[in-house]
């Protein structure tokens, strides 16, 4: 008769193996990223002293540009194939249109100051470019319409005016002998403050990352990164896309272009990244140091009120502005569903501008971070489309303060079947958020989205519940196969 003296010990060794070999392959380190990020920015080498080669004097913005194109002879033609310069990308197949869709800031409208046509003067201030005036300036501008110095003056004084020329008193040849690699000053002259002011538009770009600290932005505050570093350019044209203009995602910037797509040492962290963007846990809020416009209502423009950049302008209307505030989270595969000019709505319903495009059931899709700007424009009661009015110069709302006239002056040069009724309907535009990347220390944890106090809406997100207590995108999701 065989001995079971010891049987007991067997049990206990063989149930120790069953819980603890799982626990170490959890936490143990995964293997060292296949790449390291550094090999991957950029090793500049040092700008080019100009002060003995550009002496000037220079009249014009142009002036200058001859003087470059001395020397750099391609560099314009360049710029002007790129859509920095067109502000309009060619052609691409989208699958919610039959026809290939053109888009850009040169065609389509927005639920900010709404669109460049009729409004050129105003909005190329911030164009790279000299003279853009009217609608034909693309079709007839020439190599010394562009503006080198936008992108590449270091001499801290150079601004731009209406039409995108060099504002009175800019000291042109102490420009010219600045210039050097774009900095963020330079992109974020823009950028920065697009929309019509600093911190407007976007709820992750603003003057605050011209000089941030490490923990507003760890690329650029820790490592002094440059917005170049990121969006790379080759013969002049920068990497990047954003949905708010863009139909596709060709040359677009992403955290994989240098880290790795499993960079973190727990196994269970890489887990979230097949369905949760790098952005959504290491940039947990939006507009950290400096509010950004969250609504703004159009209708609410042409009183005599108080006037607060920040709450009301006569020109523009009312508004509600946020800081530090928690994202909206939605599916994203990297595009968007975009209204076109002409496209019909539904008045009584709020109006998508650029829908991102993406489900729980689709595999590139990841839960995003959004700033989502609500606002309330002007529209064809008649005939139920969005409007493009005409706000800058003569005749604009901003020198009239008369709808009907500003809706019609700005048909005239879109094209647009205007009634000669308007109203004003609700529209929303998703910003994604993508810059002011925090420290690892201080990315969201585990109980920000999975406790009873989460930021995450589950079930909107088509959970049926908490992940960790339901399970994840594929295991009894709703609208799941």
């Amino acid at each position: 008769m065989r001995d079971f003296k010891y049987i007991w010990l067997l049990g206990l060794i063989g149930t120790a193996l069953i819980v603890i070999v799982p626990v170490v392959l959890v936490l143990q380190p995964e293997s060292e990223a296949a790449t390291n990020p550094w090999d991957h920015v950029p090793d500049d080498s040092p700008a080019t002293d100009h002060s003995a080669l550009l002496k000037g004097p220079f009249e014009t913005g142009s002036d200058v540009t001859l003087a470059c194109l001395d020397c750099h002879d391609d560099a314009a033609t360049e710029v002007m194939r790129t859509n920095h310069w067109t502000w309009q990308a060619p052609p691409v197949e989208v699958d919610w249109r039959e026809e290939p869709v053109s888009t850009g800031k040169a065609n389509v409208l927005n639920n900010f100051c709404i669109g460049i046509q009729s409004n050129w003067t105003g909005c190329t201030r911030c164009h790279a470019g000299y003279g853009w005036e009217g609608a034909d300036f693309i079709e007839t501008a020439t190599e010394d319409d562009v503006d080198c110095l936008v992108c590449h003056d270091q001499s801290g004084q150079y601004v731009k005016a209406a039409s995108g020329l060099p504002a009175d008193g800019v000291d042109l040849v102490a420009a010219a002998q600045s210039v050097g690699l774009p900095t963020r000053e330079n992109c974020g002259s823009c950028h920065f403050n697009g929309g019509g002011g600093d911190a407007v538009k976007h709820g992750d770009l603003d003057e605050t990352l011209y000089y941030p600290d490490e923990a507003l932005d760890v690329h650029m505050g820790r490592h002094d990164f440059q917005c170049t570093d990121c969006h790379q350019t080759a013969d002049h044209d920068i990497k990047g896309r954003s949905i708010s203009v863009s139909v596709d995602n060709a040359n677009q910037v992403a955290c994989t272009d240098c880290h790795d797509a499993a960079p973190h040492d727990d196994a269970r962290v890489n887990a979230h990244t097949d369905s949760v963007a790098c952005q959504t846990c290491h940039i947990p809020a939006g507009a950290r140091r400096e509010p950004t416009k969250m609504v703004w209502d159009w209708s609410a423009a042409g009183q005599d009120l108080p006037e607060d950049q920040h709450s009301y302008l006569k020109i523009k209307g009312s508004f509600i502005y946020e800081g530090d505030f928690i994202p909206a989270y939605d599916w994203y595969a990297g595009t968007a569903e975009r209204y076109l000019l002409g496209d019909p709505i539904d008045p009584n319903e709020v109006t998508r501008i650029n829908d991102p495009i993406g489900d729980i059931t689709d595999p590139n899709a990841k839960i995003w971070p959004f700033k989502i700007h609500r606002a309330n424009q002007i529209y064809d009661t008649v005939n139920n489309i969005l409007l493009v009015p005409k706000t800058v110069g003569e005749g604009g709302y901003w020198t009239e303060f008369n709808w009907d006239l500003a809706a019609q002056l700005g048909s005239d040069v879109t094209g647009l079947d205007y009634s000669g009724e308007y109203g004003f309907t609700w529209t929303e535009m998703y910003w994604p958020i993508t810059h002011m990347v925090a420290p690892a220390e201080l990315a969201l944890k585990c109980s920000d989205c999975h406790s009873a106090d989460s930021r995450m809406d589950w079930e909107a997100l088509g959970y049926l519940g908490d992940p960790m207590r339901w399970g994840g995108r594929n295991v009894g999701t709703q609208g799941s196969e």
